[in-house]
């Protein structure tokens, strides 16, 4: 008979629970160590590289708008919250969080790159390259001249492409197009350097292009009838179907192409 035969079960009953409790103990120290480890005050995050292209944002807005949002050691810190924190910062469009042991932050930073301001005058909103609103400081704007654009919630990237459809047509002319209106029926409305407000109507981006250019195309012709050049438009409604309808300063006048047999 060996040992294991000759020890009785109860007792070996006692010693696997002794040798289970000393094991979960053991583990329970280690997990306390461990964790006093990981909080430990030397992994504290103390200091944050910064990359990237960065125009309108310095040390002090990043003190200012992400320290009070980081929280945890270098262990602990929660990366996706910590990226957040930084993508709320204003000219902020997206962040990318590395740590740096034993107790630093590794940030790329990429800001929005404004193209036009959004909304109507005296909204603090601001239109990137991509299409996208957000908000920051408009008099940080580094471009002299950027033209205010307009329409329904979420239809940024829309407006930003009919504009860049059509400021080159408008350029072509000596002309500039300073705003561009999307409204919530889908009409599309614009405003010139010269002051002239063009209600350029419906229709899919080559609808108002061919619009446009029809405009362009005749405008200094017609305007000359009257002695007047394309900068003394007042206003143009090109949502005729044969034509389009001048007010010119003194003068009202509406041309029409003639039609097809």
């Amino acid at each position: 008979m060996n040992d294991a035969q000759a020890i009785p079960p109860d007792i070996r009953l006692m010693n696997m629970t002794a040798s289970a409790l000393f094991a979960v103990f053991v583990l329970g120290v280690l997990g306390l160590a461990l964790a006093s480890l990981l909080r430990h005050p030397f992994f504290a995050i103390r200091g944050i590289t910064v990359l990237g292209d960065v125009a309108h944002t310095n040390a002090v807005t990043l003190r200012a708008n992400v320290a009070p949002r980081l929280s945890g050691t270098f262990f602990t810190l929660d990366l996706a919250l910590a990226r957040s924190a930084f993508e709320a910062v204003p000219w902020v469009r997206r962040a990318m969080v590395r740590r740096e042991f034993p107790n630093r932050l590794r940030v790329e930073l990429q800001e929005h790159q404004a193209v036009a301001y959004w909304g109507a005058e005296g909204d603090s909103s601001l239109l990137n390259s991509f299409g996208e609103v957000f908000e920051a400081n408009v008099g940080d704007v580094e471009q002299d001249v950027l033209p205010r654009l307009s329409g329904p919630s979420g239809q940024g990237a829309a407006v930003l492409a009919m504009y860049q459809t059509l400021q080159p047509l408008f350029e072509a002319a000596d002309l500039s197009l300073e705003q561009l209106d999307l409204s919530g029926q889908g009409s599309w409305r614009a405003q010139l350097d010269t002051g002239a407000v063009l209600e350029l109507g419906r229709g899919s981006a080559a609808e108002v292009q061919a619009r446009v250019q029809r405009l362009l195309k005749t405008v200094t012709q017609v305007a000359g009838r009257y002695g007047r050049t394309p900068q003394a438009v007042e206003t143009a409604d090109l949502r005729h179907a044969d034509g389009y309808a001048l007010r010119l300063r003194g003068v009202t006048t509406q041309t029409t192409e003639p039609r097809k047999k």
